[in-house]
């Protein structure tokens, strides 16, 4: 399968492989008219350098003349020595329109060397006079040599006049080259990424109208893309889901078809529960006759019967209440409060309860039924299996913009295992929640979605030592 990402190397690729030619190409044209312009510089460089020496030469004759020195004498040496290797090169100039005047230029410099080397040698002999003839007579071929080379230059230029004109018009075809291949370079681009979109937008084009029809809701046409990349795959597996989908309406339609069937059988079922309904005794029933009980005990003298029965009607009340609803650390301690007295009149002293409660905290929200679950564990496990009962401290403090409620008892406790068990993996102990029906796991679970936080409440205990659970809520408004 040829990739996406294949087309697009194949096309970098070949634009890349068009750039190597073309530089290539104009490298090797560079190259070549480099070479032609320093070979004819060469040339001239060379045919300077003799006239410099020769020059040179006849300062260095000169200033010997004046006043013989073996320094000066040294320097003389190296001028011609100069000259001769300069000759030497200058043979390798040779060519058709200057052999005659190159031959004549070469006899000049040996001649000029010459006369010097007679100058030097009759000077020495104390023959000033001729020897100041050959110095002048080397002057003048110094003069000669000087011109000679200008002609030279002058027949170099006129050689390589056709040469010049040649790179002109080299450097004009190079630049028409370099139009072409531009040209070309964009040609081959402009078809290749014309072929290469073609290759990817028809494909999607028609994934498009797919998904119009499917946004309308016809599922039972067919997507059909004909590609050899990555949009097949897509196409396919876009043609699948249309499938799934479809089998999925289809089953929903059967299922929601069932659902309304069922839905009839309930409202049948809610009418017969509904007469069944009528004999049973109503909650507002009982609570009202509760409140007649305890007025009744109340005026015949029995005080404490009266807010045993007042107590336990408004524990009833609470306890139907909705379990989703927020509610006040206030109205929490208010049924914990009834419930204690309930059951203090249930152990007498068996029960001693102590409360430190800062009335600040009362306002706090937390779930409804939070304390006494805990509280009436605490009863269960504390206080009844003991011949002496228990003691059971109920704390509500503020303490770093937290609000810690400790509800702590001196019964057997429990191990670790069992604390973990309770808090960590929400489990439930037996004989939890006897009165409310609502599990030590419960309260956790609601504590933890209330505050969004896992740390919410921990359990301290260990075999023979008690049981201290504790709630952490932080203040509204604080930070965490």
């Amino acid at each position: 399968m040829n990739s996406i990402q294949q087309k697009i190397f194949a096309m970098s690729v070949i634009a890349l492989s068009i750039m190597v030619l073309i530089w290539v190409v104009l490298t090797y044209y560079n190259q070549k008219t480099q070479a032609q312009y320093n070979d004819i510089l060469q040339r001239y460089l060379r045919m300077n350098e003799i006239t410099d020496h020769s020059h040179q030469t006849i300062i260095a004759l000169n200033d010997y003349m004046q006043k013989p020195s073996a320094f000066k004498l040294s320097k003389l040496d190296q001028n011609k020595n100069n000259m001769l290797m300069a000759k030497l090169q200058t043979a390798t100039l040779r060519n058709q329109d200057n052999a005659f005047t190159l031959t004549s230029y070469i006899h000049m410099i040996d001649s000029l060397v010459a006369s010097a080397d007679l100058a030097v040698k009759l000077l020495e002999q104390g023959n000033v006079e001729q020897s100041t003839e050959r110095f002048e007579e080397a002057t003048r071929i110094d003069t000669y040599i000087a011109e000679t080379t200008i002609t030279l230059m002058d027949k170099e230029v006129r050689t390589y006049d056709a040469f010049y004109r040649g790179i002109i018009e080299q450097s004009k075809e190079l630049k028409r080259l370099g139009a072409w291949l531009l040209a070309l370079i964009t040609l081959i681009v402009l078809l290749f990424t014309y072929w290469f979109s073609l290759g990817i937008t028809r494909p999607i084009q028609k994934l498009t109208v797919a998904a119009k029809e499917l946004s309308r809701g016809r599922f039972d046409q067919p997507i059909e893309v004909h590609s050899n990349d990555e949009i097949s795959f897509l196409a396919k597996t876009f043609d699948r889901m249309r499938v799934n989908i479809n089998q999925l309406i289809s089953e929903i339609q059967q299922k929601a078809q069932l659902e309304r069937e069922l839905q009839q059988s309930k409202l049948l079922l809610k009418e017969s529960q509904l007469i069944s309904l009528q004999s049973q005794i109503n909650p507002h029933f009982l609570f009202n006759t509760l409140d007649t009980l305890s007025k009744k005990a109340y005026l015949d003298g029995s005080e404490e019967t009266s807010d045993l029965i007042a107590s336990v009607a408004g524990l009833l009340r609470y306890n139907l209440r909705r379990l989703d609803r927020a509610v006040t650390l206030e109205e929490e301690l208010s049924v914990a409060l009834k419930y204690i007295e309930i059951q203090s009149a249930r152990f007498t002293d068996r029960l001693r309860f102590k409360q430190e409660v800062d009335e600040s905290c009362l306002q706090l929200k937390l779930p409804c039924l939070t304390l006494q679950p805990i509280i009436e564990n605490a009863v269960i496990h504390a206080v009844e299996p003991l011949e002496d009962g228990g003691s059971i401290t109920l704390r509500i403090y503020e303490r770093e913009r937290y609000v810690w409620i400790e509800i702590e008892d001196d019964g057997a406790g429990m191990t670790a295992e069992k604390v973990n068990q309770l808090v960590m993996e929400g489990g439930n102990a037996e004989g939890l929640g006897h009165s409310t029906g609502i599990g030590f796991s419960n309260v956790v679970k609601r504590l933890r979605l209330f505050v969004g936080a896992e740390d919410v409440i921990s359990i301290a205990s260990a075999p023979g030592c008690g049981t201290k659970v504790t709630i952490k809520i932080r203040l509204a408004g604080s930070e965490g």
